[in-house]
């Protein structure tokens, strides 16, 4: 949001004056589409939205940028929304509720996610719902009523899941034992991968490759949601989850192996974890945690799932998995010669061998495995 202008263009009583489709030279069905959704005409130019919401331009530049809008120079394409959206976030900054880094960052964190969000409505939903009905007519003139419908129930819905998401993050963080924990906490880390997708790309048409990624999109997050896992982020080919225990972690990726190989349509998929000290920002997560569990998956065989030695030593301290087959027949034995109830196992652990990986030294990953029946 570039700008040098000094505010000229205003009205009579001082306001500034709306921009028509004329002024812009822009589709007047586009400009109909963007007042729809905005709820407002473009009134302002970047100097002139600054200056109403008492912010300087330099900031207001900043915020602009954060969200993910490219600079606009001169032009009046701003509304009484974008004013608003100013005044309220330097007035978090003024309160002392937020330094104007967190509010850039805010901005930031809340543009990435919504662009996503908006690009995927667009292309797989509004796409698919604006065939023209009648030959002749286009697909904006189809588009229009059909936003004018969804866009308030759409609007509602979102901030249902928003509150919803925020109640259940705020609950993680009221449970974190320390400030420290509340950003660098220990967690397990999975990805699951599936096996040889470039090949499948140069073999499968665009839109059979965009079907097949959806729909392992949305097994996976279906899958880590129910079991109690949080989907990062997906990649295409591949998926970042993170759970709070190794338990929840572990029957997520058992589960997604047999989920997919159950499938005959989807390739073979594999899967790396690791559990240790991991720095969360902006809804992601960092550090050498995750830096393994990448690597592991990686070297992992098909349709199987390694872990590294702090993920299989957190499985044994829980009770969930055995150090060794030799010790849970030994304590099975045990327990039914005293005539007590044996430990359930749900998980078995095979050491692999050692080896080097670039940039962590040596690993000792171990073979994930199921043992008994499914819960």
């Amino acid at each position: 949001m570039t700008v040098d202008d000094t505010g000229s263009g205003t009205d009579g009583d001082g306001g500034v004056e709306p921009q028509s489709a004329d002024d812009s030279g822009e589709d007047p069905l586009a400009l109909r589409l963007e007042h729809l959704i905005l709820g407002a005409e473009r009134r302002y130019t970047p100097f002139q939205a600054a200056r109403s919401a008492g912010v300087s331009v330099e900031l207001a530049t900043r915020f602009w940028r954060a969200m993910g809008f490219a600079d606009i120079g001169q032009a009046k394409a701003l509304t009484e929304a974008d004013v608003l959206a100013l005044r309220r976030l330097s007035g978090l900054v003024e309160a002392g509720l937020l330094s104007e880094a967190m509010a850039v960052q805010v901005a930031r964190s809340t543009g990435q996610t919504t662009a996503r969000l908006a690009d995927w409505q667009i292309d797989s939903f509004l796409e698919g719902l604006t065939e023209p009905p009648e030959p002749g007519m286009t697909r904006t003139e189809v588009t229009y009523p059909l936003v004018e419908l969804l866009l308030p129930e759409l609007e509602e819905f979102l901030v249902y899941v928003w509150r919803r998401q925020l109640a259940a993050a705020t609950g993680r963080v009221v449970q974190a034992a320390d400030d420290e924990e509340m950003v660098d906490r220990r967690l397990a880390v999975g990805f699951a991968d599936l096996v040889g997708f470039t090949r499948l790309t140069r073999r499968m048409e665009e839109e059979e490759l965009g079907e097949l990624v959806e729909a392992f999109e949305t097994t996976a997050a279906d899958l880590v949601a129910a079991r109690g896992g949080r989907l990062i982020k997906t990649l295409g080919d591949e998926v970042l989850y993170a759970a709070d225990d190794a338990g929840t972690a572990a029957e997520i990726a058992l589960r997604l192996i047999e989920t997919m190989a159950g499938d005959e349509t989807m390739p073979e998929l594999r899967v790396g974890m690791s559990f240790g000290t991991v720095t969360t920002r902006m809804g992601d997560v960092f550090g050498s945690t995750v830096n393994l569990a990448s690597r592991l998956t990686s070297i992992a065989p098909r349709d199987a799932v390694l872990v590294d030695a702090a993920f299989a030593q957190e499985l044994i301290r829980t009770g969930d998995a055995p150090s060794s087959e030799t010790e849970a027949a030994e304590r099975i034995a045990a327990a039914e010669k005293e005539g007590e109830e044996p430990p359930a196992y749900r998980f078995g652990l095979q050491p692999m061998w050692q080896r080097p990986v670039r940039g962590l030294g040596v690993v000792e990953p171990w073979l994930l495995t199921r043992r008994g029946a499914e819960p």
